[in-house]
């Protein structure tokens, strides 16, 4: 039931996580038997209300800000200035899919307000941030964080970016403004065909939760929505290898990121075209080869 309706998959070696989960949901309704937590989802009134509490149960939801630092250098840095100045319509669309608490897509619209600047205002910016878990996207729109989760954002954008108010740190409404949060199953195409024109999707420690045809469906979805010679971000110990051949590898020092390939030809050219300067290319082959 949990796999039709969401996709997540639980292999035998994460069944025990998904049993405690249950069993805590029992606990927390007055049930004793896995029958009769069934019999709800499945049949009773608040069936809906109680899958998406059982989700917010099953999904781990630890981030924290500027998580993965050369992920978000390399966007910064690179990859970032790259789409801008080729960009003949000043409009920049991203797609932070599982978003969680709000933690990643908060930080990449303060990397945008690095980059442009006072420059900021003649753009229009365009963060969908969606994740499945309701209770997740009611603390992103929020926006209000604990020192922790603050850990490994530079000092100078705390301080910039946040209004400290006793031990909570709360993001300003010029980030906030930049994001808005959607709740969306990545594998419901009625929802994700919606989803056009985006120069970055972000998806990191998300793929982990299903399983390989799903996986293929999600990043489907991720390069239709994607403008050409747009980038996917996806978490630092996860590939696309048999997954999608449908993105080029761009590589960084201790950053692989997949960028939009429009030619998706029978070629594989296997020699490296050198793009920004020493320890960056671009492999032209398909991924599922790498």
């Amino acid at each position: 039931m949990i796999y039709s309706k969401s996709g997540m998959f639980f292999n035998e070696g994460k069944k025990y996580l998904l049993e405690r989960r249950v069993k805590d949901r029992l606990k927390e309704l007055g049930l004793e038997k896995f029958e009769d937590y069934y019999y709800l989802l499945r049949y009773s009134p608040d069936g809906e209300e109680e899958f998406r509490a059982l989700l917010d149960e099953i999904t781990i939801n630890e981030t924290s800000f500027y998580r993965n630092a050369p992920q978000m250098e390399v966007f910064q840095r690179y990859l970032l200035p790259e789409v801008l100045k080729v960009k003949k319509v000043k409009q920049l669309k991203l797609w932070s899919a599982g978003c969680s608490t709000g933690e990643e897509p908060y930080t990449l619209a303060i990397l945008i307000l690095e980059v442009l600047g006072a420059g900021i205002s003649e753009w229009s910016v365009d963060i969908l941030a969606v994740d499945i878990s309701q209770s997740a996207l009611k603390k992103a729109r929020k926006g209000e964080y604990g020192h922790y989760t603050l850990r490994n954002m530079p000092l100078h954008l705390v301080q910039k970016y946040f209004l400290k108010d006793g031990p909570t740190y709360k993001v300003r409404e010029e980030v906030k403004k930049l994001v808005r949060f959607e709740a969306m199953n990545l594998l419901d195409r009625s929802q994700t065909n919606k989803i056009r024109g985006m120069d970055f999707v972000f998806c990191r420690n998300v793929l982990i939760y299903f399983d390989t045809e799903a996986r293929r469906r999600v990043v489907a979805s991720f390069y239709e929505s994607l403008n050409p010679g747009g980038y996917l971000f996806i978490g630092h110990s996860e590939s696309l290898h048999d997954i999608s051949r449908s993105f080029d590898l761009v590589h960084f020092p201790k950053v692989i990121v997949y960028k939009k390939n429009e030619r998706i030809s029978a070629v594989t050219f296997h020699r490296p075209l050198v793009l920004w300067g020493e320890g960056m290319y671009l492999m032209n082959r398909p991924c599922s080869r790498c």
